[in-house]
């Protein structure tokens, strides 16, 4: 057990701190094999973390790499770095630290694997890459101590299942090496610490003190949030207002193209002309650099931002958080909630802005489940196949392995410790050979066996497998440059650029750019200032409500009355009940009637919007089948319409549960889906490059040469195994296969089928959805508008 030297409580002293329970504890647990600790935002735990390594290397005497930091930002291992110099530096430790990224330039790369720092700060993809040489055993060889920090960001995604198949590797060139996992919010403190730990080995949890609870509110505004939409535009003099009476604002957005817009918005609005600045993952990095330098100078008043500050850089100053649009995710809203107030025992404050009239009720199912601290989360599968042939592939540019005993390692890894020899074999298999209908091409031989281990076929290979590690399979993007300039305002995607024709204006970092020409993958523009941009230029992620949350949604919707709900949304929900029905837990509503000329299905499923696309899919075909002529379908998070020629009076058979997963599974076959489910899943695999030697692929190269894969595989290897991981995949993550299946299963044919003679007031806002009313051109948001206001006259709603 340790105890802090006298010149660390000198330390701490002179900073007027008083060390926390938590951070004692870690200090004094240090030699455990793992340790997990949960603590607060501004609680200290990143310190708690580094604390044991400062004091084991305060006296001198280690030499080479101590301790490992990886954590899932690249901004967050610069932020670590800036906070260690100030204890090493003010204490005069005999420690070096230093951060490796993809930002890390190659001469600096090269002297760190020469002559490790004592400290290390890094991502899943660097310490990938790190593992592959050589030279790792003598990299890694002196190393005590791993630091992942986030854990919860990186556990639920593919780059932890890297991550800890990275760690399993590291766990036999340092036996000793011991790890520890930070995290602010866990729905599931014990999944994740069987993750961490070296299965079937324990990892004790600490829980520090969580502190007060956040001030959490939702905005609410004298004008009513629209009937759709997600851009919150009426919200912005009320944000304005709280900026102002505020030091440091964060408004958050689920998607970078409602970011771009709502700052553009913010801007025209900003009379006091406050600084303010915006972040997302497209911008160019050094634009990100400037917003976040000047963000710890305290010189922004407020950021707009995405996801890329979900994560814990410690910006002190920041003392609200805005989450514009329903957060989707309790447990993300949490997270997003704790950039404010970076301070012990201080409660964070945070404002929810919902976008369109259905999200305030979700807003008010978020504050009420984070009051009762009902974090969501779904159970994590088992390890990915394509990420494990990655790790072969790794495993193999580092020296020859033997078969058994990687096998053995890789199953201390959770996700994997299940994992048969057969499906071992078979990733083993086809990382040698690239399986059966690929044996002939000498482009998969990339592995062979010598003397009894596997190896290499060709050493000069291990760069090309080197150049193409991650998990992230990135939308193919382009860059965005004023035209005869170098410097790069940000990326996007190559989709998109492709719909541009010169003289379109679009929105990147807060300005309006006009299009002008596609040069060498690079899109040409130049200053457009005045007038309204054409288009945002991101699709961004668009984050499905979690199942946790429908279900607290449709719990509301049981109340006899909804106090807790503004008068305009408890009354629209109190004409549902009277015209029709609300959704229920355990069963199915399906509103059906006539509307503009066709027949109008609509299903109350509460799935999210991926499985309401998936339903539609599996809808609509069943509907075919039967004669009924349907037209299309649109989506949202809570519900699915349908139109058509026919209508429906038998509902039943369409959501029989029975064969449901073999007709998607006869869709999926020849639809783009399984193409670019294919085209991810192989590049995590390797089996396709993205980068070469001679420079990046274009998207449409990539898919071009994937679609031949995909095709002659489903031909003559039909059991192939990368598309054994395809189908997998498609129906776990893009279609959301999961939650139709288990939407099905839970209401067991429990369908209330109400016939109508016109739109009722909770289906009207479907008709605005995107893609339900093409109106372009100058007088589209008007036409919007006229339209909105007929189908909620129509509907009853014309007052609310």
């Amino acid at each position: 057990m340790r105890v802090l030297p006298p010149k660390f409580d000198d330390w701490f002293a002179t900073k007027g701190w008083s060390i926390h329970p938590h951070q004692v504890e870690m200090l004094e647990r240090s030699d455990e094999p793992s340790l997990l600790l949960i603590a607060p935002t501004g609680g200290g735990k990143t310190l708690a973390g580094f604390l044991p390594t400062l004091v084991e290397l305060a006296d001198g005497g280690h030499a080479g790499l101590h301790t490992l930091y990886v954590s899932p930002l690249k901004a967050l291992a610069a932020d670590i770095k800036r906070n260690l110099g100030t204890p090493i530096t003010e204490m005069a430790l005999p420690i070096r630290v230093e951060d490796r990224t993809g930002d890390t330039s190659y001469t600096q790369k090269r002297r760190q694997r020469a002559d490790p720092p004592h400290i290390l700060l890094t991502t899943p993809e660097s310490l990938a890459l790190l593992i592959s040489y050589e030279d790792a055993p003598r990299i890694f060889a002196g190393l005590q101590r791993v630091i992942v920090d986030e854990i919860h960001a990186l556990a639920e995604s593919k780059r932890g299942d890297q991550l800890m198949l990275a760690l399993s590797r590291l766990q036999t060139l340092a036996p000793g090496l011991r790890r520890v996992g930070l995290s602010a919010t866990v729905e599931d403190p014990a999944a994740i610490a069987r993750g961490l730990a070296s299965h079937p080995d324990p990892c004790p949890i600490l829980l520090a003190d969580p502190g007060p609870d956040p001030d959490i509110s939702m905005l609410v505004t004298p004008e009513r949030p629209p009937w759709s939409g997600g851009g919150a535009k009426y919200s912005i003099p009320a944000v304005l207002d709280l900026v102002k009476q505020h030091k440091t604002t964060l408004i958050f957005h689920n998607t970078r193209a409602q970011a771009e817009i709502y700052f553009h918005n913010l801007w025209l609005a900003n009379d006091d002309a406050l600084p303010i600045g915006i972040h997302h993952g497209s911008l160019s990095r050094d634009q990100r650099n400037n917003v976040e330098a000047a963000m710890v100078r305290g010189d922004l008043r407020a950021i707009v931002c995405t996801g890329s500050l979900d994560l814990g850089i410690d910006w002190g100053d920041v003392d609200l958080v805005i989450q514009i649009g329903a957060p989707k995710n309790v447990k993300r809203l949490i997270q997003r909630i704790g950039r404010a107030n970076h301070r012990y025992n201080a409660p964070s404050k945070a404002v929810l802005v919902p976008a369109n009239r259905f999200e305030v009720v979700e807003c008010v199912a978020a504050l009420e489940a984070a009051k009762e601290h009902d974090l969501d989360g779904d159970p994590k599968g088992a390890g990915p196949r394509d990420v494990l042939c990655q790790h072969i592939l790794i495993a193999a540019c580092s020296a020859p392995f033997d078969a058994t005993d990687l096998f053995d390692e890789i199953k201390t890894v959770g996700a994997f410790s299940d994992l048969t020899r057969e499906a071992f074999d078979d990733c083993l298999d086809f990382c040698a050979t690239g399986g059966y209908a690929l044996r002939a091409y000498d482009q998969w031989k990339r592995l062979k066996e010598v003397n009894g281990k596997w190896q290499l076929r060709d050493p000069r290979s291990a760069a090309r497998i080197r150049m193409n590690l991650g998990t992230i399979y990135d939308v193919e993007t382009l860059k965005v440059k004023f035209s005869r300039s170098a410097k790069s305002l940000g990326e996007v995607e190559e989709a998109f650029a492709a719909t541009l024709t010169p003289g379109d204006t679009f929105l990147i970092g807060g300005q309006i750019v006009r299009y002008e020409a596609l040069n060498q993958l690079v899109v040409e523009v130049s200053r457009n200032k005045g007038g309204t941009p054409k288009v945002a230029t991101f699709f961004g992620t668009k984050f499905s409500t979690s199942t946790q949350l429908s279900q607290r949604i449709l719990k509301m919707f049981q109340q006899d009355s909804w106090p807790e709900l503004p008068d305009h949304t408890a009354q629209w929900l109190q004409m549902q009940r009277e015209v029709s029905k609300l959704p229920q837990a355990g069963r199915i509503l399906v509103e059906t009637f006539p509307q503009d000329g066709r027949e109008n299905m609509v299903v109350y499923g509460f799935a999210g919007v991926n499985a309401h696309r998936t339903l539609g899919l599996i809808l609509t075909q069943r509907m075919e089948a039967a004669g009924l002529n349907p037209l299309g379908f649109v989506v949202t998070d809570y519900a699915l319409m349908i139109w058509g020629l026919t209508p429906v009076t038998d509902i039943a058979p369409l959501f029989d549960p029975e064969n449901v997963r073999d007709g998607l599974e006869t869709w999926l076959q020849g639809n783009a889906v399984m193409k670019r489910t294919f085209r991810m899943a192989a590049t995590v695999a390797g089996l396709i490059e993205r980068n070469t030697r001679s420079g990046r692929k274009s998207g449409r190269q990539a898919t071009f040469s994937s679609d031949i894969l995909y095709d002659t595989l489903a031909k003559y290897d039909p059991d192939h195994l990368m598309l054994r991981i395809t189908r997998e995949e498609a129906m776990r993550g893009l279609v959301d296969f999961g939650r139709v299946e288990d939407l099905l299963q839970r209401t067991k044919g429990r369908v209330d089928h109400v016939a109508l003679t016109r739109v009722t007031p909770l289906a009207a806002p479907l008709f605005l959805e995107p893609g339900r009313i093409p109106v372009f051109g100058e007088g589209r948001e008007r036409l919007l508008q006229d339209r909105a206001a007929e189908l909620m006259a129509e509907a009853g709603l014309a007052d609310l």
